[in-house]
C-alpha cells in the first residue's frame, strides 16, 4: 500500500496496555484510530468513553470488518494473542501484537505462517529497541567496537504488589510465565538483539514471594552464546522497591551499561570523537519505567514503533521489529523455563 491516505487502526483487547496504543495512535503521522473491541462489555465501554472513540464493539469479527481499518493492534492477554490475530489476518489486516507475541513457539509459528500466507505485515511490540541508547549500543556492536564479546547480561529486578496478580496475570495459560515472560521479555529481547541468540541455557526459577501464582516471580539463567561469550539473565517481581532494567555488554575492547534507555557506562580501548558526547548525553529516550508500576511507562515508545509500521506499510518494507524477530525472545524464554523444569541445560 503506497496511498497517502490516513491508515485506520483498530484495537482488539481493552485492558491497561490498550490505553498506550490509543495515545500512540493519536500522535501518529498519517494514521488514525477507527474503533476498538473486547469480548467483555465493561472494558470496551471504559476505553471508548475515556478517549471518545466513535466505534466500539464486543465482536472481533465486527471490528475487523469495519471499513477503513488497515492495521489491527492485538492487546489481549499474552496467551490469547493468536486467535484474534488470525481473525484479523483472515480479514487482510496488518498486525501489531503486544509483547510477547505469543507464549509458545508453536503458537508464534502458527501466527507467522498465517500472516505469510495472507501477505500481511506483523510487528511485535518491543519498543525498547527504538530508544536512542539502545540503538547506540547496537550500532557499536555492529561496528565491532567491543572486540570479542565476553559477558552479556540482563537484569530485571522489579516489584509488583500482591494485588497486581489478579485475573490472568501470573497464570500459565494466559501469561505464559511470570517475571521472565511478562516483565523480563523486553530485556531478553534486547540481550539477544545485542549479543545474538544463546545456543545453550541453564536456569532456575521459583516463587519466592508471590506464592499463590502459578508462574515464577524469580528466575536466573546462565547463557552460552555462539560467539563463545557467556551471560546471565536475572528477573524478579519480588524485589522492593524495584529498579530500572539494566543490560551490561562487556567485551575485550569495550564495555557498556544501559539502564532503561540511559547509557551509564561507555568505555572503549580505542576512543572515537563521538564517545565523549555519548557519555555526556547519557539519557536516551525517556520511555518511563515499569520497575514498580506497569502504568508508569510512556506511550512514546509505542508511538515510535507504530509509526515505523505505518511507514513500512506505505513503503512496502518489513517493520523494524517483525514477527520473526519477536519469536527469538519467546524461544529463549521457553528454553529457560524448560531448563528450570528439567534441572538440566537446554540447547536452542
Amino acid at each position: 500500500m503506497t496511498s497517502e491516505k490516513s491508515l485506520g487502526f483498530g484495537i482488539i483487547g481493552c485492558g491497561v496496555i490498550a490505553d498506550f496504543h490509543v495515545q500512540a495512535i493519536a500522535n501518529l503521522k498519517g494514521a488514525h484510530l477507527v474503533g476498538v473491541a473486547d469480548q467483555f462489555a465493561e472494558p470496551v465501554a471504559r476505553l471508548a468513553k475515556k478517549y471518545g472513540i466513535g466505534f466500539s464493539t464486543t465482536s472481533i469479527d465486527e471490528l475487523v470488518a469495519r471499513p477503513g481499518i488497515h492495521i489491527v493492534c492485538v492487546t489481549t492477554p499474552s496467551g490469547a494473542h493468536l486467535e484474534p490475530a488470525l481473525t484479523a489476518i483472515r480479514a487482510g489486516k496488518h498486525l501489531v501484537v503486544e509483547k510477547p507475541i505469543e507464549i509458545t513457539v508453536e503458537r508464534v509459528d502458527e501466527l507467522l505462517r498465517a500472516a505469510d500466507a495472507a501477505k500481511v505485515k506483523v510487528a511485535a511490540i518491543f519498543q525498547s529497541r527504538f530508544g536512542t541508547g539502545a540503538r547506540t549500543v547496537k550500532a557499536a556492536i555492529d561496528a565491532g567496537r567491543f572486540g570479542r564479546l565476553v559477558l552479556c547480561s540482563a537484569y530485571v529486578k522489579w516489584h509488583r504488589a500482591a494485588d497486581y496478580y489478579r485475573g490472568w496475570k501470573g497464570t500459565l495459560k494466559l501469561d505464559g510465565g511470570g517475571a521472565v515472560m511478562n516483565q523480563g521479555v523486553h530485556a531478553v529481547d534486547l540481550l539477544q538483539w545485542f549479543a545474538g541468540m544463546p545456543v545453550e541455557v541453564f536456569a532456575w526459577k521459583t516463587r519466592r514471594v508471590h506464592e499463590k501464582i502459578e508462574a515464577e516471580d524469580t528466575a536466573v539463567a546462565a547463557l552460552k552464546f555462539s560467539s563463545g561469550a557467556l551471560g546471565t539473565i536475572e528477573a524478579t517481581t519480588a524485589a522492593y522497591p524495584g529498579f530500572n532494567k539494566r543490560l551490561e555488554i562487556c567485551g575485550e575492547t569495550g564495555s557498556v551499561i544501559l539502564e532503561d534507555d540511559r547509557i551509564l557506562a561507555w568505555d572503549f580501548r580505542d576512543a572515537r570523537p563521538e564517545d565523549a558526547g555519548i557519555r555526556a548525553a547519557g539519557q536516551g529516550v525517556d520511555m518511563g519505567s515499569g520497575a514498580s508500576d506497569p502504568t508508569k511507562i510512556s506511550f512514546q515508545g509505542h508511538q515510535m514503533q507504530l509509526q515505523d509500521l505505518v511507514d513500512a506499510v506505505r513503503e512496502n518494507r518489513p517493520p523494524a521489529v517483525e514477527g520473526r524477530e519477536a519469536r527469538n525472545a519467546v524461544a529463549l524464554i521457553r528454553a529457560l523455563y524448560a531448563s528450570a523444569e528439567r534441572g538440566a541445560p537446554v540447547k536452542l
